[in-house]
């Protein structure tokens, strides 16, 4: 069973990620303040839970949470400053794009949110000063399979998965021979024949092992 938080602290957020071993398409993270007496009976680690019950969840949480972000960091960025990096950068993103911000941050992972801050790239955003200071002044801790243990971090899971589907599903439009719209950009073997068959688009990350040997 999910519990309600991990600290004693008002306004703790949860934070994770999405698409990060994908071979197309951005990496997508959301952070996510629940109230302290949210309950659904559904929630748990996206991973876990089918496509219709992510879907049907998504507006649930975005109605209840007391603020919701979400960030797409793409692929130029991901090819820059790699996919680890770029995982963090787009929780960070999300945390300062919160109409409240928290007093405590639990983020799915082994890696502390502030673990490399301020990151530049020529695709991405630039954080300022202030920006970073903000980030620094929140404490946070890493649980491993936080997804699966919290309910904000699996809230935050489901936003950021069914999001970055929905980008999926827009570029499918674009390029429907690699079928985005079902595998969304996972190296599946139709991806890779996909690929190897035509080519390369403008939404492949170049840093990853596209084709196998």
């Amino acid at each position: 069973m999910l519990r309600a938080k991990f600290s004693e602290i008002e306004l703790e957020c949860g934070t994770d990620e999405a698409g990060r071993g994908c071979l197309a398409g951005p990496v997508t993270a959301a952070a996510v303040i629940l109230p302290v007496d949210f309950k659904n009976n559904l929630l748990n680690d996206s991973k876990q839970l089918t496509e219709i019950k992510r879907n049907v969840l998504r507006p649930y949480i975005e109605k209840e949470a007391i603020c919701f972000a979400f960030t797409h960091v793409f692929n130029q960025e991901i090819d820059e400053i790699n996919i680890l990096n770029a995982s963090m950068k787009a929780m960070q993103e999300s945390i300062l794009k919160l109409n409240t911000l928290p007093n405590y941050i639990i983020v799915d992972g082994n890696r502390a949110l502030n673990a490399k801050l301020g990151l530049k790239s020529n695709f991405g955003k630039i954080f300022s000063e202030s920006e970073i200071s903000i980030l620094k002044s929140i404490p946070n801790t890493s649980i491993i399979k936080g997804d699966s243990h919290y309910m904000s971090i699996a809230a935050a899971s489901v936003l950021a998965k069914t999001h970055r589907d929905e980008y999926m599903c827009r570029i499918h439009e674009e390029f429907p021979m690699y079928n985005w719209i079902k595998n969304k950009g996972y190296p599946t073997k139709e991806h890779r024949e996909a690929i190897r068959k035509h080519g390369i688009t403008k939404y492949h990350r170049l840093s990853f092992r596209l084709l196998q040997k």
